[in-house]
Parts: C-alpha cells; sequence; structure tokens
C-alpha cells in the first residue's frame, strides 16, 4: 500500500513542477488555450483546408466552413508542442465570425498580442498557425475563383 502512494506523491510533485515551469513560461493565456484547446479536430466536408510543416518539423492542419463569406467553423490539427496548440486553437477563435478578406489581415503579431506574448523559442508557432491559415484562405479562393460564386451553405 506504501507504494502506491509513493507513486502517487511523486507523480503529484511532478505535475506542480510541471505547472510551475509552465507558469514562468507561458501566460495564462497560453496555458488556458493549449491545455484546453476547443478548437481541436476536424470539421466533416470543410469548404477549405490547408496544411503545412513548419520549420521545427510541427505541422498544422486547419479547416474552414463559410457561409455567405464568413467563416463559420474553424478546426485546427496539430502534432505539435503546447505553444502550436495555443496558436492554432487562439487563431481559430480569432477567425470564427470573420469574412474572408477580415481574417486575411489577421497577423502573427496580432495572435501574439491575444496570447500575451509566447517566448522568443517559440515565436514560430504563431507563424506557423498563420501561414497555414493564409494557405487555407488561398485554397478556399482558388475554389471561389473556379467556380466563380461565393460560398452559400
Amino acid at each position: 500500500m506504501g507504494s502506491d502512494d509513493d507513486f502517487e506523491n511523486m507523480a503529484w510533485e511532478i505535475q506542480q513542477k510541471i505547472n510551475y515551469d509552465e507558469e514562468k513560461t507561458y501566460s495564462k493565456k497560453v496555458i488556458k488555450e493549449y491545455r484546453n484547446p476547443s478548437n481541436f479536430g476536424f470539421i466533416e466536408k470543410p469548404d477549405a483546408t490547408g496544411q503545412i510543416k513548419g520549420s521545427c518539423n510541427d505541422t498544422m492542419k486547419i479547416n474552414l466552413k463559410f457561409r455567405n463569406n464568413v467563416i463559420r467553423d474553424a478546426r485546427f490539427w496539430t502534432d505539435g508542442c503546447g505553444a502550436t496548440i495555443a496558436c492554432g486553437n487562439m487563431l481559430m477563435k480569432m477567425v470564427k465570425g470573420k469574412t474572408i478578406k477580415e481574417a486575411r489581415f489577421i497577423s502573427k503579431k496580432d495572435l501574439l498580442n491575444a496570447l500575451d506574448g509566447l517566448p522568443k523559442e517559440h515565436l514560430h508557432c504563431a507563424k506557423l498557425a498563420i501561414d497555414t491559415f493564409r494557405s487555407t484562405l488561398d485554397q478556399l479562393e482558388k475554389k471561389l475563383n473556379r467556380n466563380d460564386h461565393e460560398l452559400k451553405y
């Protein structure tokens, strides 16, 4: 019985150390976004999909659903670190309800401000999210140009 208690105590202590290190490194917003990513996953039958592999070998994929040129749903998937998850999740929150034109103007700086910043060694995570999102919009615009109409789902 003692070894179970010892293991539980050790696991608790390790988790406390991880929490302390995270709180020293990341803003509360970053921690909240990567611990509880509400936009993580895929959209069934998306109107647009983009995928990019970043400089750190993290991959991000974004699915978007539109109606009347407004982003109605946005989801992301990544195999990346917590900072990449936070960037993907926050960006999806930022783009929902925006027109394609409005959403295209969201910058890496806007994303970093929404997260209250990232450590220097994780700035590339915001770039990956923005680049993947813009790639997804490019895919959509090609689709719209081919069909010569707006998406009205």
